[in-house]
């Protein structure tokens, strides 16, 4: 199928980007990477009268780490690749969880089209980002002609496919916070085949402290419900040594807050039991990831 048609804008400045989008409102829809987009537009899903395409916005293709310490993150500019964040070195260092997620957004082929941020806006619930974003407590920096503002993660996503993004917005970056301390992370999933959406998807972030005890563990699940899933497990697991960590019942706890629904891939209960069996497997490989980065931070040359 072809896509309807449609008005095509191509600006060479932010600027005259947010002038597009505020003059064409509702009908317009901004193209970055178009991974999702365009195969929604030729399946008639979407149907845009303005199309605003933004890869001519170099000022917009970054990965920073911004910060040191305590309060450090990695923004991502709106028109920078997965691939580009994903071999970010700088990034990998403080933020190892980004490439984690990204290794299994799709196919590498798409991700060398396909943006960070422009997944985040799409908001699709079985999108890895858009939990790694909630895991992190991260934002999405948004301008209009009228103004700039943050927006926390737990505001953006208001449901699925849906973001919050007013019609004359455009997402410029994202900020992805560097987990404190003596910490951990990983990122598990599982699809039908390689690179198709997940039937169910958990990133893990767990911090020890000096004597390798669990002192804070959060997780992020994605194809489980409408917008992105958050879970506290610190109490769960307790302040104990992560080698005699209970994993198990906290990923038990963890399935029995999850409600997903079933559908042509996997049954509401076998996507549960799913959850919980990758929870206790994530948060027990982010214990050792964190206790393998620490000892490889600190060791001295001799």
């Amino acid at each position: 199928m072809k896509p309807s048609g449609f008005t095509y804008h191509r600006p060479q400045t932010v600027d005259e980007a947010l002038d597009v989008l505020g003059r064409v409102g509702p009908e317009g829809k901004v193209l970055a990477g178009g991974q999702s987009l365009v195969p929604m537009m030729n399946m008639r899903l979407a149907a845009p009268a303005e199309l605003i395409d933004i890869n001519r916005l170099t000022a917009l293709d970054y990965v920073q780490v911004e910060g040191d310490g305590a309060g450090a993150a990695v923004r991502v500019g709106a028109t920078a690749r997965h691939t580009t964040v994903e071999r970010d070195t700088a990034a990998f260092t403080v933020l190892p969880l980004l490439r984690q997620a990204l290794s299994h957004v799709a196919h590498s082929t798409i991700r060398n089209q396909g943006t960070t941020v422009g997944s985040l806006v799409h908001a699709d619930p079985a999108g890895e980002m858009t939990a790694v974003l909630a895991l992190l407590d991260g934002s999405v920096e948004v301008r209009s002609a009228h103004g700039a503002r943050c927006v926390s993660a737990s505001d953006f996503f208001v449901g699925p496919l849906e973001s919050c993004l007013e019609p004359d917005e455009l997402a410029t970056s994202a900020v992805f916070p560097v987990p404190e301390g003596r910490s951990g992370s990983a990122w598990l999933e599982v699809a039908r085949r390689h690179g198709d959406y997940a039937v169910c998807g958990v990133g893990a972030v767990l911090r020890l402290d000096g004597d390798a005890r669990v002192v804070a563990a959060r997780t992020g699940y994605i194809s489980v419900d409408a917008t992105p899933v958050v879970l506290d497990l610190g109490e769960v697991i307790g302040r104990v040594p992560y080698d005699t960590a209970d994993w198990d019942a906290a990923g038990r706890y963890a399935a029995a807050q999850l409600q997903p629904e079933g559908d042509i891939h996997a049954s509401a209960a076998y996507r549960r039991q799913l959850a919980g069996v990758l929870t206790s497997r994530a948060l027990s490989a982010a214990a050792r990831h964190a206790l393998a980065r620490h000892d490889i931070m600190t060791e001295v040359p001799q």
